[in-house]
């Protein structure tokens, strides 16, 4: 990765062990794409009034050379969701079947 990566919370605390988490899973994604020149993972709560519970939304978004992949796990109905670590993980595997998708692509075209 070209860029630092940048972690964003919102509606709750900075979480050391959470950065951590996404620290570990986002170094992992060059293993996927050797071009990433950015990361930017956004961990949000629902507002303290939502009736849903502690559902967590994960948005990871990734720019290539010419090209912003964007995965938004929204936590919906899915109540894995509740572990913030589960959230983070669907939204990292779902970023890396796109760099998988994305490197695929570019491997038929040569």
């Amino acid at each position: 990765m070209q860029e630092a990566l940048l972690i964003t919370f919102r509606n709750m605390e900075h979480s050391d062990a959470v950065e951590a988490r996404i620290r570990a899973k986002a170094e992992k994604l060059d293993q996927y794409h050797d071009s990433i020149v950015s990361c930017h993972v956004t961990v949000e709560a629902p507002p303290a009034h939502s009736h849903k519970g502690s559902l967590f939304d994960v948005k990871i978004e990734v720019t290539l050379p010419g090209k912003q992949l964007v995965v938004s796990r929204a936590a919906g109905e899915n109540h894995a969701h509740e572990d913030i670590y589960v959230s983070i993980r669907d939204a990292f595997q779902a970023m890396i079947r796109q760099l998988q998708q994305t490197n695929g692509k570019q491997h038929k075209h040569r």
